[in-house]
């Protein structure tokens, strides 16, 4: 009995784990389960919409692509439900920038309307 109830805590506490993601976090998960194909992974951390746009570019984008993401960070603004990560990867030339929002408590990222602005300058 003492196992399961243990077993029980150690998921409730992964889980409550995962929601926590800040939007940096969340952002470097989505990058990388793209570029590896783990869309299992990438479905959990994106809205709907946006998964759905990855997957229409994903054989396109990764077909050239190996070895690590080095994910780097070059900015990040939250204001309230939504936040905006600028970042770098090893798999494209100039910084990409995504906006995330918070559904049920977890950043996800999502699809830019298509009169926003990137909140960003890009740094070099």
């Amino acid at each position: 009995m003492k196992n399961l109830a243990l077993i029980l805590l150690l998921l409730v506490g992964a889980a409550c784990s995962q929601q926590n993601l800040s939007p940096t976090e969340t952002a470097k998960i989505v990058v990388e389960s793209f570029y590896s194909k783990d869309n299992q992974k990438l479905k959990e951390y994106t809205t709907v919409e946006s998964y759905e746009s990855f997957l229409a570019i994903q054989d396109i984008m990764t077909a050239n692509t190996s070895g690590k993401s080095n994910f780097k960070v070059l900015q990040e603004k939250v204001d309230g439900d939504i936040a905006w990560v600028q970042f770098s990867t090893s798999f494209e030339e100039k910084p990409e920038t995504f906006k995330l929002v918070k559904e049920n408590g977890q950043w996800k990222v999502t699809e830019k309307d298509l009169k926003e602005k990137d909140h960003f300058e890009i740094k070099d």
